[in-house]
């Protein structure tokens, strides 16, 4: 299915092919904290059907307390999120699915990563799958 994203003022916009019923929802402290919320919620899209149409985002690497190392990518304008991706050799692109345009035809979340930091105030979400931690 085709998607189309953009950050929140429009100076980023891209588009990707990715599978409708493959998203992600991750409760992991770096989410929390980029997303300002609870949780966030991701759908992949292959690295060979992603382009940005418009605009270059900022980047920077982090480094997970597993050691691995990923790319955020967000707008310098309005700092919406754009992606995340592997540091180096990106098979995947990580989408925020609230920036899509096509984000309701996307299903339910299939799984949930990093459900031991959910908010314990929160209702568990339907989804097929949750893990502890990074599967």
């Amino acid at each position: 299915m085709k998607v189309e994203g953009r950050c929140h003022c429009g100076a980023i916009e891209y588009e990707a092919e990715v599978e409708p019923g493959t998203v992600s929802i991750c409760h992991c402290q770096d989410c929390q904290t980029l997303s300002g919320t609870v949780f966030r919620a991701n759908v992949p899209a292959s690295a060979d059907r992603f382009l940005i149409v418009k605009g270059s985002p900022r980047q920077y690497v982090k480094t997970g307390t597993s050691g691995a190392k990923r790319i955020h990518a967000f707008c310098e304008n309005c700092g919406a999120p754009v992606y995340s991706c592997a540091a180096e050799n990106p098979a995947t692109y990580s989408l925020r699915i609230g920036a899509l345009m096509q984000r309701y035809e996307l299903g339910k979340p299939v799984r949930q990563i990093w459900t031991k930091r959910r908010f314990p105030w929160m209702d568990c979400l339907d989804s097929e799958k949750e893990f502890d931690g990074q599967p």
